[in-house]
């Protein structure tokens, strides 16, 4: 394919770590300039230094994804360093499963405020400027359990569900009023990233962990999805990518 990804502008939420890091590095390679938000600035930090040094473009800005200012700014930051604004990766997420009769409630309402609000914050971000441009790509991190159930992920599902729903009606409204808003919602298994540290419940993170154990998969492999969404040409939407090891039965 052709190198579409070279000079576009592509704001990265939950860039600090796993699939958003090294999207951030391999859209950088091939000639993006990425703007990484994410609660930990010193990660953030070392990031964009280890981009810069391989001769890439990156700025970043701690932010949290539930404060619709923070979503805000770090758009407002793409568009006055870099001048406009191509696309968003909303990848920040939270998973920690635990079984409903354990009532961690606090998890459930942090799995919401994160993985639905902060899609809900970061959209509301960019549309103003996507709609006025007629252009732009919305990407998300869903999950294989946006697409089916399992025991344990109750809470996570649903909010990986509702991202499915969204991101489907933004693309359908996008193309109906003909503002060109192209989605892509990636649907990972077991990859290889820090998600498993907020599961609190014992036996729910010994399971996940020998899952993982057997069958994950680096988050460079993610990443190679979203680079090949976004070098798709303008008029063409690959709206689903479900992506996972080879030998997971998910």
């Amino acid at each position: 394919m052709s190198n579409n990804i070279q000079g576009k502008v592509v704001v990265i939420t939950g860039a600090s770590s796993g699939i958003g890091e090294a999207t951030a590095k391999l859209l950088a390679a091939k000639g993006a300039k990425v703007v990484l938000g994410a609660r930990r600035q010193d990660r953030l930090e070392r990031i964009v230094e280890e981009i810069a040094a391989a001769g890439g473009e990156a700025v970043s800005r701690a932010i949290d994804v539930t404060q619709q200012a923070d979503n805000d700014a770090i758009v407002q930051l793409a568009k006055e360093t870099y001048g406009h604004l191509d696309a968003i990766f909303l990848n920040a997420g939270l998973m920690p499963n635990s079984p409903l009769s354990a009532l961690k409630t606090e998890e459930w309402h942090q799995m919401v405020e994160v993985n639905i609000t902060g899609v809900l914050n970061g959209v509301a971000a960019v549309l103003p400027t996507f709609i006025g441009q007629k252009a732009g790509h919305v990407l998300t991190t869903s999950s294989v359990a946006g697409l089916k159930a399992y025991p344990g992920g109750a809470v996570y599902g649903g909010t990986k569900w509702f991202v499915r729903d969204f991101m489907e009606v933004l693309r359908m409204e996008s193309a109906a009023e003909g503002t060109n808003i192209r989605t892509a919602t990636i649907y990972p298994a077991a990859i290889n990233t820090e998600l498993l540290g907020a599961i609190s419940d014992k036996d729910t993170a010994e399971g996940a962990q020998a899952v993982y154990d057997q069958y994950g998969i680096a988050p460079e492999r993610v990443a190679d999805v979203v680079a090949y969404a976004l070098d798709l040409p303008a008029d063409t939407t690959v709206n689903e990518f479900t992506i996972g090891p080879a030998n997971q039965p998910w």
